[in-house]
């Protein structure tokens, strides 16, 4: 069995009216995707707004989490930056608390190059002692892409690093010593049927019974259902974009009476025109 497989949630952070964490929240909405179709989460990722959070407020999320849902499903702790020494407190103290796996992105906005990147995923991989490590490649965020020889020499150099959030939708493909979860949702079929076990996904918030569908199917070896699936879910992929991830995602929450909708600055509530897309997608695209 891999170590990471299914429909895994990029979950996001609840926030009181007040912008303070509601980690009540945290634990029903953890609770609610295992429920309906996840087999994990991650928290503290890009969805959860991990930019504006504290290194206390990731732990403490990480723990009311894996406290909630830790026995029965998978929980990944979002714990990269782009500074080394920061990425491996937080990869140390995350694996101390008991994460499952760790999350580390792709130094951002300094721009390492390939010697740098090795010796920060090396230095990650070391902090995170027998916890996996989950590479995590989105150039369109971090304007560096991780190529897939750098990625398979990383894996065969270095024990730990098991998996990848693959979020560079052109170059989605097997990676020899490395698991492949799509990073995007709309390339969540192909990445099955391409040999990847998985997905980091955001549209599973609200159609994760859908989702596990097309993981089921490809499971199975019926890709055409697997396929189908997707494509009745398209509208939601789409609605889900209408504007920067988390704040579609985060209304359509809220109009489930899921969570809250507040977002922590620089992110800003989703506008009057934008929830008519998510609820328009929402109202046509049956959760199960």
């Amino acid at each position: 069995m891999p170590t990471f497989s299914g429909v895994i949630t990029a979950m996001v952070t609840p926030f009181t009216d007040d912008g303070s964490l509601d980690l009540d929240r945290a634990r029903t909405l953890a609770a609610h995707l295992i429920e309906h179709g996840s087999h994990g989460v991650v928290v503290s990722g890009t969805t959860g707004e991990s930019p504006t959070l504290s290194d206390a407020e990731k732990l403490a999320l990480l723990d009311a989490v894996l406290d909630e849902v830790g026995d029965i499903a998978t929980v990944i702790a979002g714990s990269g930056s782009n500074d080394t020494r920061h990425t491996v407190e937080l990869t140390r103290r995350s694996a101390a608390a008991g994460a499952h796996g760790v999350l580390v992105v792709t130094p951002y906005y300094n721009r390492p190059n390939e010697a740098g990147l090795r010796a920060h995923f090396a230095a990650a991989a070391e902090a995170a002692g027998d916890v996996p490590v989950v590479l995590y490649n989105i150039p369109s965020r971090c304007a560096l892409n991780l190529s897939p020889g750098f990625m398979a020499a990383l894996a065969a150099e270095i024990p730990n690093v098991r998996a990848l959030k693959q979020a560079n939708n052109d170059e989605l493909g097997p990676i020899e010593g490395l698991e492949v979860l799509a990073g995007n949702d709309d390339v969540f079929a192909r990445c099955l049927e391409l040999g990847g076990t998985g997905g980091i996904l955001v549209a599973s918030h609200v159609v994760g019974d859908r989702m596990r569908e097309i993981y089921d199917a490809a499971l199975a070896g019926d890709h055409e259902r697997a396929r189908q699936v997707e494509a009745e879910l398209r509208l939601v992929y789409d609605a889900l974009n209408v504007t920067a991830n988390p704040i579609p995602v985060k209304a359509a929450l809220e109009m489930r009476g899921l969570i809250g909708g507040a977002l922590r600055l620089p992110m800003v509530p989703a506008t009057d025109a934008q929830r008519e897309v998510v609820r328009d997608a929402l109202e046509a695209v049956p959760a199960a």
